[in-house]
């Protein structure tokens, strides 16, 4: 196989829509502004596992590095009331630095062979970068190994267990119980790979990708 960095995403609000990036830095914690924000009802955090209509809002960075809800800073009236809207009159947003930010491991792998035997859109996964050139189902023989791209080692964890989130259609939101049906059926309930950062880098679209 000869592989390839198909796709970077980064979600500068957890559990919004994200942006597709042409490069990135990648440090110990995952995507350089990934997941800086997030959104709680001042005990625990809420997700679109329960408040999916936060999938219909888009987070993105500006020029500044700034964080930005539809286009418009996080925390602007505007974007507050948009986000209660999706979740919920509790619903407060936050900056957050930890690992706590993160459901499992700063990064999740996806590979275009398994999304293509998926057979719905990638985005579906929320994945962070996106390996092409990948034959079929090859990702699920990867637990344990390591990615190098560029100065960029990553350590691959586990096979990610996918939830309810899934179900919805990105752009839409629709939902379609049917899909985690078909990825509990046919894919033991797992897709891509939770993974660790063990070599900070920066990486572009079309880097080579060396499995270790």
């Amino acid at each position: 196989m000869t592989l390839y960095v198909k796709e970077l995403w980064r979600y500068p609000v957890k559990s919004l829509a994200g942006e597709r990036l042409a490069g990135a830095e990648i440090t110990e914690g995952g995507v350089a502004g990934d997941r800086q924000v997030v959104i709680h009802n001042g005990h625990k955090l809420i997700s679109a596992r329960t408040r999916p209509r936060l999938l219909g809002l888009r987070g993105a960075t500006g020029d500044d590095g700034s964080v930005l809800i539809d286009g418009r800073p996080w925390d602007a009236p505007e974007s507050v009331a948009a986000v209660r809207r999706a979740a919920g009159d509790e619903a407060r947003l936050a900056r957050l630095t930890g690992p706590e930010r993160f459901d499992i491991l700063p990064l999740l792998v996806a590979t275009d062979g398994a999304i293509a035997e998926f057979g719905q859109d990638g985005r579906r996964l929320r994945p962070n970068i996106v390996v092409g050139g990948v034959a079929g189902l090859a990702e699920r023989e990867w637990e344990g190994r390591r990615l190098r791209i560029g100065d960029l080692t990553v350590v691959l964890d586990s096979l990610r267990g996918r939830c309810i989130v899934t179900t919805y259609d990105p752009d839409s939101l629709e939902q379609d119980v049917g899909v985690l049906q078909d990825i509990r059926q046919r894919f033991d309930g797992s897709l891509a790979l939770n993974a660790d950062v063990d070599q900070a880098g920066v990486i572009s679209i079309d880097d080579p990708v060396e499995l270790v």
